[in-house]
C-alpha cells in the first residue's frame, strides 16, 4: 500500500489475537503497521510483533525491490513495534537502528540487542534522507518514556507511534471513533498531559497525513482525529449523554438502574446507555464514561465493601484521572448499605466531580420512597 510515492506500508494485520497487552479484548484483531521511506537513502519505520516476522520481512523486501535499507528507526520499544530488530539487523547487517538513548537502552533490556553503534538522536534532532528530511519529536509517556514521533517534512507525514492508534486490523469494517476512544482511554488515557504537550508541539508543523503503529493511515478530515484527541488529553465531555454502570446480585439493583434510565429518559435524557459491568467489556464502559459528561453509579455493599467488578471499574477510572463530570449515586445494602460512601471515597483522588443528591437508597427492593429519590436524582442530573 502506498502512502505516497516514497512511502510504502509493509506492517502486518493479527487476525489470531484475542487480548491486547493480555487484558483488552479485540474481537477484530490488531494491526501492526511499519513504513518504509525510500529515498536516496532509506528508512524503515518500525518492526512488528514477533509472530509476524516473516511476513513483515517479506513485506519491507517486496518494497524495496532489491534495494537495502540504510536506517531501521524506532520509535516505540514496546515489543509489538520492535521485537524484529534483531531479525532485520541479521538480515541487513549495514542498516543502522536509529533511536533516543531512552529506547537504545530499553532494547538491550528487552532482546539483548546493542544499538549504541546506531545513531542516537535528541528531540529535535533531524535526518536527511536525501528529499525527505526527518525530524524526531520526543512523546514521552504517550504512552511509555521513550516514544518518539517522526515528520516527514517531504511529504507532511507525521509517523505517530501509539497516538491515533485503534483496536481492529485494518480490514475491520468498523468506524474510527470507537474503537480508537477504546484504545486511547485505555492505554494512554493516564497520560492526558503529556499527550496535550506532545500536540502543541505537532500543531508546529504543517500535517497532511498521520501514519500510527496501530489502525489506518489517516489523510482525510484530520481536523476531525485531532479534535478528539484534544477532547480526550484535556478530559472534556465529548458528548451529551449519560452512563449508568452498575452490579446486581439478585436483581434489584438492576431493577433500580433500570428505574434510573426510565425517569432520565422522562427528565429529556434521550442518550442513556445502561451497562451491567459483571457482563460488559470494562475497557468499553471506561471508555464510554469519559465520552459523556453524566455518570450513574449503581452497586451493592458486599462484604463490607464494594462489589468487586464496581470496585475494578472505579479503578479504571481513577488510574485514568477521570474528571470533570457529573455523577448520581445508587447503593443497595439489605442490613447496612455504605456503597455510596465507599464508591464517594474511591473516586476522592478525581478531580471536578459534582456529586448528585439524593442518593438512591435501598434497603434489599425498592420501594415507594426509592422512586421518589431516583425521580428527584434524575431531575438534578439533568439539571444544566
Amino acid at each position: 500500500m502506498k502512502i505516497s510515492n516514497d512511502i510504502i506500508y509493509v506492517g502486518v494485520n493479527d487476525r489470531t489475537i484475542d487480548l491486547f497487552e493480555g487484558h483488552y479484548k479485540v474481537p477484530r484483531g490488531m494491526a501492526y503497521n511499519s513504513y518504509v521511506i525510500l529515498d536516496e537513502k532509506i528508512a524503515v519505520m518500525d518492526t512488528v510483533d514477533a509472530r509476524f516476522g516473516d511476513e513483515w520481512l517479506d513485506n519491507a523486501s517486496a518494497a524495496l525491490d532489491g534495494r537495502k535499507p540504510d536506517y531501521l528507526i524506532i520509535q516505540h520499544v514496546e515489543p509489538d513495534h520492535s521485537a524484529n530488530i534483531a531479525r532485520f539487523l541479521e538480515a541487513y547487517p549495514e542498516a543502522k537502528i536509529v533511536c533516543n538513548a531512552k529506547a537504545a537502552a530499553m532494547i538491550n533490556n528487552f532482546f539483548s540487542v546493542d544499538v549504541s553503534g546506531g545513531v542516537i538522536v535528541e528531540n529535535g534532532g533531524t535526518l536527511s534522507l536525501g528529499r525527505h528530511t526527518l525530524t524526531f519529536i520526543f512523546a514521552p509517556m504517550v504512552h511509555w518514556p521513550e516514544v518518539m514521533m517522526t515528520y516527514d517534512g517531504a511529504d507532511k507525514v507525521l509517523f505517530s507511534a501509539d497516538a491515533f492508534g485503534k483496536f481492529g486490523a485494518l480490514d475491520a469494517n468498523e468506524p474510527w471513533d470507537d474503537e480508537a476512544r477504546r484504545y486511547y482511554i485505555g492505554i494512554v488515557g493516564k497520560y492526558g498531559a503529556q499527550v496535550q504537550a506532545v500536540l502543541k508541539k505537532a500543531a508546529e508543523f504543517d500535517i497532511k497525513t498521520i501514519c500510527p503503529l496501530h489502525g489506518p493511515v489517516l489523510c482525510d478530515n484530520l481536523a476531525h482525529y485531532i479534535y478528539l484527541y484534544n477532547t480526550w488529553s484535556s478530559y472534556r465531555v465529548e458528548s451529551e449523554g449519560v452512563v449508568i454502570a452498575y452490579t446486581s446480585v439478585y436483581g434489584n439493583t438492576k431493577k433500580a438502574a433500570l428505574l434510573m434510565a426510565e425517569k432520565l429518559r422522562a427528565n429529556g435524557e434521550h442518550n442513556v446507555k445502561t451497562y451491567d459491568l459483571a457482563r460488559s467489556d470494562m475497557a468499553k464502559v471506561v471508555a464510554e464514561a469519559f465520552r459523556y459528561g453524566k455518570l450513574v453509579l449503581a452497586t451493592t455493599t458486599y462484604n463490607a465493601d464494594l462489589f468487586p467488578y464496581m470496585r475494578e471499574f472505579l479503578d479504571c477510572l481513577v488510574e485514568r484521572g477521570y474528571r470533570n463530570r457529573r455523577i448520581a449515586l445508587i447503593e443497595n445494602g439489605s442490613w447496612a448499605p455504605m456503597a455510596a460512601k465507599l464508591m464517594k471515597e474511591k473516586l476522592a483522588a478525581c478531580k471536578d466531580l459534582t456529586f448528585i443528591e439524593p442518593v438512591v437508597s435501598i434497603k434489599s427492593g425498592i420501594k415507594p420512597e426509592n422512586e421518589a429519590q431516583a425521580e428527584q436524582a434524575a431531575a438534578e442530573l439533568c439539571r444544566n
